[in-house]
């Protein structure tokens, strides 16, 4: 996982705790996984709209 080992992962995660609070972190990561959600909906939304435009090109 991106060449890190689990001591160094546990060393930044230590190191996240203590910058930002033990309450900050889930709510930090939550609002980020909610963000992520949200952007792959979007992304499946905008789909079948680009596969309509291109076949209607097709067609013309």
């Amino acid at each position: 996982m991106f060449g890190l080992s689990p001591q160094e992962l546990l060393v930044i995660a230590v190191i996240v705790v203590l910058l930002f609070g033990a309450k900050k972190v889930p709510e930090f990561f939550s609002s980020l996984g909610k963000g992520i959600k949200e952007f792959k909906k979007a992304m499946h939304e905008e789909e079948p709209e680009e596969k309509k435009e291109t076949q209607e090109s097709k067609t013309d």
